[in-house]
């Protein structure tokens, strides 16, 4: 998604942003598409037991296949068993049909609802947050500014000591800056706004101090 040149200016916006605060912004770009395996299960689960209420809907129930020449052995109790066995053959054949199509393509996300999605962002996000280090600073202002680009899903986390005293409603326009950026086709601009407006933030209520050591990269990190 990114060329050398789009990597220089997030790294340098990075840098400019922490010149203006005490705060430390850590930027994270995933390009983790998630299968959503949940979701292309629970439909093929579906799909399979609708198969015999949709067929038997139209006249094709086990009385009547258990009725046709070709299966019948004179024996009812022994047709009617037989055409249970079909039905529950074909019900596993479309069970692991849909279910690999929506596992395996892109199906099952664009059926995920977005709040799911926006729920593995976040845990995503959050899990980040922590393996960075981001919470360890020492005045605990650390932000990070993080979106999963197969979900086009962004959002920021902010440490305790920015919680404080930013409501989390504020970053939306960061957030909102960043996505957008995204869908035009333009990620590394999407990320220097964001930062800009990150840093605004943090300048506001976190301002350099005398000694103001660079705690976290400053550079965009791909996963």
């Amino acid at each position: 998604m990114f060329t050398d040149a789009d990597r220089a200016r997030v790294d340098a916006a990075i840098a400019t942003a922490e010149g203006t605060t005490s705060g430390e912004i850590v930027a994270v770009v995933s390009e983790r598409a998630d299968r959503y395996a949940a979701t292309g299960l629970t439909l093929a689960a579906l799909a399979a037991f609708a198969l015999p209420l949709a067929a038997t809907l139209v006249g094709y129930g086990p009385d009547r296949i258990a009725a046709l020449n070709d299966w019948s052995s004179g024996d009812r109790a022994v047709d009617l068993r037989r055409a249970v066995e079909a039905y529950a053959a074909v019900q596993i054949v479309v069970f692991a049909l849909v279910a690999f199509a929506l596992t395996r393509t892109g199906l099952g996300a664009a059926l995920t609802p977005r709040e799911v999605r926006r729920e593995r962002v976040h845990r995503e996000a959050r899990s980040q947050f922590k393996a960075r280090g981001i919470g360890a600073t020492r005045a605990r202002t650390g932000v990070l500014i993080f979106v999963s680009v197969p979900d086009r899903i962004a959002e920021v986390v902010a440490d305790s000591g920015i919680y404080a005293k930013v409501p989390p409603g504020h970053w939306a326009t960061t957030v909102t800056a960043l996505v957008d950026g995204i869908r035009a086709g333009a990620p590394a601009t999407g990320f220097v706004e964001a930062i800009g407006l990150a840093a605004a933030v943090l300048a506001e209520h976190f301002p350099p101090e005398a000694d103001n050591p660079n705690e976290l990269p400053n550079r965009l990190i791909e996963i």
